[in-house]
């Protein structure tokens, strides 16, 4: 079996080609792309921007795209750029009989708002690129087809390793920083994040199974088992003091969470007129996360996530590990910026 992974360098794409080569190895031709070679093995190639290099050519039995650009900041054409168009590259490379292993993500069939929006009611062109993707891989792949929706990802459940520090770290920064002064959000919303192993062996299961008749969808979630925000926001907390505690560092403090609508009507308006630009823009990162970790329905998993506070509790454990002075250092509070009055005027 010939065996194609894009994005081989990524988050999941780099845990997902370890999966595979554990799984079964020396029975299948595995072959890597992504846009940098980081080894002799990895063909590199820009998808959607770069003719499609020799090494590629040929029949694939099995197609995993997992490339993608996961930037919640893109624009409309810049999504279109960064997701529609790799896909479409792919596309080209795979045959009638190519099971292709399409990775998307399950906020495509998250809530989404009423308005009209940039993004038809997607919270960010990440999201919106994704369902996107979506339309076009079911209507123009015609053969065997499997997309897979992971949630918000962390590292491995075992050791929590992780090939890049990104989405939900950040929050771990602004904690230990003291950027994260409050969490926005509903306490009981819930919190959908997955290990990324258990994405990579959903993925490696489909890519190694028989192909699907129709096309399939898998979910990779908790589902009611879902950690709340109140609880992600204890179990982080307590794992980095935890780690604080071994080596001799004060505790942090846990932020408080503040309801969307309080934070949106009293604290943003004084948060965009008092805070430094650096504390501001952390702000609004830190925004993003906001629905996110607040559904009020969780999603209904093919693939479950079992005791997720055990994974992230792992996942923090282990980048406090790979990142000691971030993860002791002493938390900053916001400081307001003073304006001096206008002097008073001559009569």
């Amino acid at each position: 079996m010939r065996i194609l992974v894009t994005g081989a360098t990524g988050v999941i794409g780099t845990e997902t080609v370890d999966t595979l080569r554990a799984a079964d190895a020396p029975r299948h031709v595995l072959v890597r792309t992504a846009r940098r070679a980081t080894d002799a093995g990895i063909v590199p190639w820009t998808l959607g921007g770069g003719p499609v290099p020799a090494g590629l050519g040929g029949h694939w039995d099995v197609i995993v795209h997992t490339a993608a650009s996961t930037r919640w900041t893109m624009t409309r054409a810049e999504a279109l750029a960064a997701n529609v168009a790799p896909l479409r590259a792919v596309l080209a490379l795979a045959g009638r009989d190519t099971h292709l292993v399409h990775v998307s993500t399950a906020y495509v069939a998250g809530e989404r708002g009423t308005a009209a929006t940039e993004f038809d009611g997607y919270r960010n062109g990440y999201e919106w690129s994704k369902a996107v993707c979506e339309e076009v891989v079911r209507e123009e792949h015609p053969g065997p087809l499997t997309i897979v929706r992971p949630p918000l990802v962390v590292g491995r459940r075992h050791d929590g390793r992780i090939a890049r520090f990104s989405g939900p770290y950040t929050l771990l920064h602004a904690l230990v920083s003291g950027l994260a002064a409050v969490v926005v959000g509903d306490p009981d919303g819930f919190a959908e994040i997955s290990p990324v192993d258990e994405v990579a062996r959903a993925i490696t299961d489909a890519a190694l199974g028989a192909p699907p008749r129709a096309s399939r969808t898998e979910i990779v979630a908790a589902g009611p088992a879902s950690l709340r925000l109140a609880t992600l926001i204890d179990v982080t907390c307590t794992a980095l003091n935890t780690f604080r505690a071994t080596r001799g560092a004060p505790p942090i403090a846990r932020p408080p969470i503040v309801p969307l609508d309080t934070w949106t009507r009293f604290f943003l308006p004084l948060a965009d007129r008092c805070l430094s630009p650096f504390q501001s823009e952390a702000v609004k990162l830190l925004a993003m996360f906001q629905s996110y970790t607040s559904m009020a329905t969780p999603f209904t998993p093919t693939c479950p996530v079992r005791d997720p506070a055990d994974a992230m509790t792992t996942a923090v454990h282990h980048w406090a590990a790979r990142k000691p002075r971030l993860a002791l250092a002493e938390p900053r509070p916001w400081t307001l910026l003073t304006h001096n009055p206008s002097p008073p005027q001559s009569p």
